[in-house]
């Protein structure tokens, strides 16, 4: 019996036959998979780097169709704020240092390599809580259009003389 390859030949010696293969990515995976790449060409990203000690410095990095990727620095202490990315859903790529992620009273320590996947709506406050700069990568799709800040409240709790308590 014959196979497919020895009645048809090899498909893959008939590049017409094949797929094209997708120019821009289209999935989450794909998208986690861009971040990587651009990590790991550090001579890319690295010599536009600056630190800014007054407020966050960014880099828009490159635009797709329907996506755009965004490099960040981060001074000690410098932080996001809590907000979401609107519509976007994301890929955080810590490059160098170390970032803290802030959502839903969790904390999450992101060291240079960690990636956060994160979908539309998801609040969250990234800060550098080290003593050494940080630098991050983000990939959103669709692109930012918009990043809302959120007034996190803080409850204090107050004790009655008579030994009840009531949040404030």
């Amino acid at each position: 019996m014959n196979s497919d390859v020895q009645i048809a030949g090899d498909p893959l010696a008939l590049p017409h036959l094949m797929p094209p293969p997708a120019a821009h990515p289209a999935t989450v995976a794909e998208f986690a998979g861009l971040a990587r790449t651009l990590a790991a060409d550090t001579a890319g990203w690295a010599p536009l780097v600056r630190y800014d000690a007054v407020s966050r410095w960014y880099h828009r990095l490159r635009t797709g169709p329907g996506y755009e990727v965004w490099l960040l620095s981060w001074v000690p202490g410098q932080s996001s704020g809590t907000h979401d990315h609107g519509p976007s859903s994301g890929v955080l790529t810590v490059l160098r240092g170390e970032l803290t992620e802030h959502s839903a009273g969790s904390r999450r320590t992101l060291h240079a390599g960690a990636q956060r996947i994160f979908a539309p709506g998801y609040a969250h406050d990234v800060v550098n809580d080290s003593l050494e700069p940080a630098v991050s990568l983000h990939v959103y799709f669709p692109g930012l259009t918009e990043m809302p800040m959120h007034r996190v409240q803080h409850l204090r709790r107050a004790v009655h003389p008579d030994g009840a308590a009531t949040l404030r």
